[in-house]
């Protein structure tokens, strides 16, 4: 009775305060007593990132040394026989060591998740994916798929993203409708009686009817810009050589005057800088050595320093509608009013950019290697007029260019740059 009298007086709200200062206490006396060993192991593990990074420049720097080495051929060699082999000379110990190193990355990295873990994303139809077509929307390309995955599509998967569709394109993708005779037409889920842009018009479509979260569409003229204005998303048109090009298709290959690139398209501009994190990783550079080592500049990213913008409301060669003109008012002043100094530039030289490098560029060989990749096809109505011009004789494109020079100049250039008399 006398040790239960006691505790008796502390039943209730008094019970009930003591029994959580006793719990903090022990929870505090608990973690007093772990802290020297959580921060051994948070040491540890930094140690541990340091040591794979090391191993890893290690193994890359071997790789680099002997590109020719084959890794099997020496992991399966019993110990006997490799000890023999490094004795006699026949191996040397730089391919063993890459050999193993790169082996013991592969199983370590197996277990690390990343960036983009378990993430499902689509693909524009050009994106080269392992057992899959890439096929511009012309029926050349069909039954012809890919050997392995595009450098993109591997930085990706390395990332931990899955992916899980491609999606349609306008065929050739010269065109800003989103339409070809393989898989027919796509209709802006805003308004289907709209185009949802193109070319990358399907990935646009995918992110606003919310099938996705995150797509890669490919840019030279407004692909990624244009879908992304037309069904509400957003896009990033990366900068030329940023992100690696190979293992994506392309109708025309070699336009050098004006670069086409790859880019992100997405919901919301914060899932635009994540994928841009995970893309501009060490395996773009590795996969595709083009490509320079400039990963995400995270301090640039998060600094509150003041930027340095410029803009223009007009390009100068067309005429923006009101809509477009307002919203790039509007965010000029929003901009200004979050302390960035904001300049208006207008854009030297456009004409000659927009007639000599775009046009003469795409079409430097008259429109040749187009109208070769289009024989015997069925050509879809959203490209029928640029591919009936390509085929005019040359005699009669000289002629037309003279006539239009009275009329409309601009289609007089276009058809002499097709002809080669820009």
């Amino acid at each position: 009775m006398v040790l239960d009298e006691p505790w008796a007086a502390l039943s209730g709200a008094s019970g009930a305060a003591l029994a959580c200062c006793f719990v903090a206490a022990a929870v505090a006396l608990r973690w007093s007593s772990h802290r020297p060993a959580r921060g051994a192991v948070a040491r540890a593990r930094q140690r541990q990132q340091a040591a794979l990074e090391t191993m890893d420049k290690a193994a890359q720097r071997f790789r680099l040394q002997e590109p020719s080495l084959n890794p099997k051929a020496i992991l399966e060699l019993p110990l006997e026989s490799l000890a023999q082999k490094l004795q006699d000379e026949e191996l040397s110990l730089e391919s063993v060591l890459c050999s193993y190193l790169e082996e013991a990355l592969k199983k370590l990295k197996k277990t690390e998740r990343g960036l983009l873990y378990g993430v499902p994303i689509s693909l524009k139809d050009t994106y080269d994916c392992k057992g899959h077509d890439s096929t511009c929307g012309l029926a050349q390309f069909l039954e012809k798929p890919a050997a392995k995955d595009g450098v993109i599509v591997k930085a990706l998967k390395a990332q931990g993203a899955i992916p899980l569709v491609k999606t349609n394109i306008p065929q050739t993708l010269l065109s800003f409708y989103c339409s070809n005779p393989i898989y027919g037409r796509t209709l802006n889920p805003l308004n289907l009686k709209k185009t949802p842009g193109g070319s990358s018009g399907s990935e646009g479509v995918m992110l606003a009817q919310g099938g996705f979260i995150l797509g890669m569409g490919s840019n030279i003229a407004g692909s990624i810009r244009i879908p992304a204005s037309f069904c509400g998303v957003c896009g990033f048109r990366t900068t030329g050589y940023r992100l690696s090009y190979s293992g994506i298709a392309s109708a025309v290959k070699g336009k050098k005057s004006v670069t086409t690139v790859a880019g992100p398209m997405a919901r919301d501009v914060e899932s635009l800088v994540l994928c841009m994190r995970a893309l501009l990783s060490e395996d773009m550079h590795r996969l595709d050595p083009t490509v320079p080592f400039m990963p995400f500049r995270e301090e640039v990213y998060s600094s509150n320093q003041p930027l340095r913008i410029g803009y223009c409301e007009s390009d100068g060669f067309t005429q923006p509608t009101p809509s477009m003109a307002r919203a790039m008012r509007l965010t000029s002043r929003l901009l200004q009013d979050a302390g960035h100094q904001v300049i208006p530039f207008s854009i030297p030289r456009v004409e000659y950019a927009v007639e000599h490098l775009f046009v003469g560029g795409l079409f430097a060989d008259g429109g040749a290697t187009l109208l070769e990749k289009i024989e015997g096809d069925i050509v879809d109505l959203c490209i029928k007029t640029m591919i009936n011009t390509l085929r005019l004789p040359d005699p009669l494109k000289c002629f037309s260019a003279y006539i239009l020079k009275y009329i409309d100049p601009r289609p007089s250039q276009k058809l002499k740059e097709i002809r080669g008399m820009g």
